[in-house]
């Protein structure tokens, strides 16, 4: 269901990398949505969960590292953002995915298939421009 496609490259070859990898990260949460024969998910929820915050933080540093490069003029409104997502994951309640595993994962998709599909065409796409 999830996969970095052309409309999503921004022309920059490793930050298009690292997106596809996030893409990858979705595509393995929504696989483990609909995978019905595994009953408990939480500790793979919560695999995914970490992968993406550690991937993320990756992403970001390097994307803002790029963007200081190229001396970016709208840096500081994208690092607001990322920072903001990366407090999102943060604020997770571990609890609430123990008790509502299938429910946490598609308020896990809802975030990222906004954050992917919004931040990167609105915002990482004026990087490669």
């Amino acid at each position: 269901m999830y996969e970095m496609k052309e409309e999503y490259k921004i022309g920059v070859e490793h930050i298009d990398e690292q997106h596809k990898k996030l893409f990858d990260l979705a595509d393995k949460a929504y696989m483990l949505l609909k995978d019905a024969f595994t009953i408990d998910k939480y500790d793979k929820i919560i695999e995914i969960i970490t992968e993406l915050k550690e991937y993320t933080i990756f992403h970001f540093k390097s994307e803002e590292e790029y963007m200081e490069s190229i001396n970016y003029k709208r840096m500081f409104t994208q690092k607001i953002e990322h920072d903001k997502f990366i407090k999102e994951l943060e604020a997770i309640d571990l609890n609430h995915i123990d008790q509502n595993q299938d429910e946490s994962l598609l308020k896990l998709l809802d975030f990222l298939n906004e954050w992917l599909t919004e931040h990167i065409l609105k915002n990482d796409k004026l990087i490669g421009e």
